[in-house]
């Protein structure tokens, strides 16, 4: 657990240096302490220096909360939710920020990727001058902003591969498991989203405490950079359900294949099964076995009748699966592996 604290927007450069207890007071600019996995008594120090509601504090301390603004008498209180991606899944981390005239307070509740990119861009800030708190909030929001394009990018590469494995061959059960697992996780990233532009929202447009008018612009700007991350989300939800519903009916498709497949081979097989089992049936008079031109006249008629239904069914297509038969019609229409319409 670390807290640190510095003054910004004075004449010297802000130095970051450990947080003592006290409620530093600028005479000009600003404060901004960062608390990294706060401890109850720590936070606890925190709110007895500025103030701070209990409501706001307990959320704070909280793993899972949805991201929201809760205004306070004499500050802000902001969830936001940072996210990264994981081995599997998307990790969320919550970010909690207090914004109060002359102070803005951060608190990154685990120690993860986000907080060290966090502490990089604390250190650019640093090095230039902030017009006041609730800029420092606007970078705080735009870093967890375009965190989530490489999350949709990331989604969209893969309902791509899906998409043309798809095409190619149906699905194995792991792949369709994963199918499920992206529709879940941009379901839920889709939420996380609208949650963050509702934040977004109240603080570009709502008379907030504490945020200046020449500050609702780039929060705009943020919620510029939301919009069009949720239209690609809404676009990947789309996609991944018609890749579920291309994956069923194909799925469907082949099984009508392996069906005819078996009616079409049964029908065949059944020609010399009646034939030759006529005459081993046990009958008072059975029919003698024919003669050798008999025989071989018999053994020709069997040979005929299969060969032209096998002729038939695989001119219908029953003795073919179901994949082969679409690919060829895709490669004899022009459109297989991306290639483009046939010259006219």
């Amino acid at each position: 657990m670390s807290i640190v604290a510095a003054i910004h927007g004075g004449d010297e450069k802000p130095r970051w240096s450990a947080w003592e207890g006290a409620a530093p007071v600028p005479e000009r600019g600003f404060v901004w302490i960062d608390v990294v996995d706060p401890e109850g008594e720590e936070i606890g120090r925190l709110q007895r220096a500025f103030g701070l509601h209990e409501l706001a504090v307990e959320d704070s301390m909280s793993l899972s909360q949805l991201a929201k603004v809760d205004l306070y008498a004499d500050h802000v209180f902001i969830v936001a939710k940072a996210a990264e991606l994981g081995a599997d899944e998307i990790l969320y981390t919550d970010v909690s920020i207090f914004l109060a005239e002359g102070r803005v307070i951060t608190v990154c509740r685990m120690e993860t990727a986000f907080g060290h990119r966090l502490r990089e861009r604390i250190d650019r800030i640093a090095a230039r001058k902030v017009k006041g708190p609730e800029y420092v909030v606007h970078d705080v929001l735009d870093l967890i902003v375009d965190d989530y394009f490489p999350i949709v990018q990331m989604i969209a590469d893969e309902v791509l591969r899906m998409e043309r494995r798809l095409l190619d061959d149906s699905l194995g059960r792991d792949e369709i498991a994963l199918i499920f697992q992206l529709r879940r996780e941009t379901v839920h990233f889709k939420h996380v989203l609208t949650r963050m532009g509702d934040v977004c929202n109240k603080l570009a447009s709502l008379d907030v405490p504490c945020v200046s008018a020449g500050a609702q612009p780039y929060f705009r700007d943020v919620l510029d950079h939301l919009t069009r991350i949720d239209a690609m989300s809404d676009g990947l939800i789309d996609v991944i359900r018609t890749a579920m519903e291309a994956s069923s009916l194909l799925e469907e498709q082949r099984q009508s294949a392996i069906t005819r497949q078996l009616a079409a081979w049964a029908g065949i097989l059944a020609i010399p099964t009646a034939i030759t089992g006529f005459y081993g049936m046990n009958f008072i008079a059975a029919p003698r076995p024919p003669a050798t031109w008999d025989a071989l006249l018999l053994f020709g008629a069997i040979i005929a009748i299969c060969g032209f239904l096998y002729w038939r069914f695989r001119r219908l297509g029953w003795l073919q699966s179901g994949g082969r038969q679409s690919a060829r019609r895709r490669r004899k229409d022009g459109f297989y592996r991306g290639s483009g319409p046939r010259a006219m």
